[in-house]
């Protein structure tokens, strides 16, 4: 299969036309500006929808509506942008409505930089709406990964009737990289029965809602997306381990750090020591058996998590899947700076040095 030379950002527009996304609602923001720029002239020439909306908030509102009608809903921003609609993407959670939403993430808090950032790491996983909800979230570090990714989004959303979030850093949108436009394997998906489209062959009218004035039918709700969540944990979890089967310190990183990791380690291992690299691919469900199972081996002596933000947030994750088995220390940047391979190098050996 012949490959072409794509934008970061352009990709995933074209990756959710592709996947048959019918309506895109947006807003201008860097560094992901390019998405909603593709989508105003691509996406109608294939019969879809394109609103530049008055606001972020306007965005996700339109996409819950879009949602709740049946369609194949996207919107796309960036780290400020996305924070403004997370009201609108709890109301999304909260009404079992599927849609997809990227965030091509930049450096904070606040307006930050429009520099790439990973900052977003507790946001995204956590939740940054209020109540009890989840969103599933990948984590591409390549251009490749991330068309793929937008493409069976919009299957998994479907399939759970849950949003599901994209996050990659500035760099990987604005980056141009050689891919391959794949047959994504297609999910056997229940039909849309509960939209709001129309009452035609019911008896019944379809409501969009997540309020339950009634405590105990709220509360049963919860217990229902409850057992999503934990089938969603059971069925989607994912990552990838490199050069982790004889590696005494692992490398724990997402993103474009996970990438600059995968040189650290050819450099490491030509000084005889022997680095590996666990890197989640969704950050919810995170991979926290796997990592946990890596941890209990004899082999491994230490953990260094790096990351894209000043303290680290991921690094919560790795502390509560490794349960004190084995050290864990920290590499990170903010505000668009990136770990560079030498400072991995040097933190891998700081950190193998203190457990010996």
């Amino acid at each position: 299969m012949a490959k072409e030379l794509w934008k970061g950002n352009e990709a995933i527009a074209e990756a959710a036309i592709r996947a048959g996304c019918d309506c895109f609602f947006g807003y201008p923001i860097t560094p992901q500006s390019e998405v909603p720029e593709y989508m105003s002239v691509h996406l109608p020439e294939h019969g879809g929808v394109f609103v530049q909306a008055e606001s972020e908030v306007a965005a996700i509102n339109m996409v819950y509506g879009a949602a709740g009608a049946g369609m194949r809903a996207m919107t796309s921003s960036s780290s400020p942008g996305i924070s403004l609609k997370q009201e609108g993407i709890t109301y999304i959670a909260g009404a079992e409505l599927p849609a997809v939403i990227v965030n091509c993430m930049r450096g904070g808090p606040g307006l930050g930089t429009i520099q790439p950032g990973q900052g977003d790491y507790f946001q995204a996983t956590r939740g940054g709406g209020n109540g009890d909800y989840r969103t599933l979230v990948l984590s591409p570090s390549n251009v490749q990964e991330t068309v793929d990714f937008v493409q069976e989004a919009f299957d998994i959303a479907d399939q759970y009737r849950n949003p599901v979030m994209i996050v990659c850093d500035g760099l990987i949108g604005q980056m141009m990289e050689p891919i391959e436009w794949r047959e994504i394997p297609k999910r056997k998906l229940p039909p849309k029965d509960w939209a709001a489209g129309g009452r035609k062959g019911r008896d019944h009218h379809n409501v969009i809602n997540s309020l339950y004035m009634d405590p105990e039918v709220c509360d049963e709700h919860n217990r229902h997306l409850d057992e999503k969540y934990a089938e969603i944990a059971k069925n989607e979890v994912r990552w990838e381990e490199v050069q982790c089967e004889d590696a005494e310190i692992v490398i724990t990183a997402y993103g474009t750090p996970a990438r600059i990791a995968l040189t650290a380690l050819d450099a490491l291992r030509a000084e005889g020591i022997k680095a590996g690299l666990f890197r989640p691919i969704t950050l919810w469900p995170y991979p926290e058996k796997a990592l946990h199972e890596l941890a209990a081996k004899e082999h491994v002596k230490a953990f260094l998590d790096v990351e894209m933000s000043s303290s680290g947030q991921m690094i919560d994750d790795v502390r509560l899947a490794v349960e004190g088995q084995k050290p864990i220390s920290y590499l990170g940047h903010a505000g668009g700076v990136m770990p560079t391979v030498e400072e991995m190098i040097e933190a891998a050996k700081k950190a193998l040095k203190e457990v010996k």
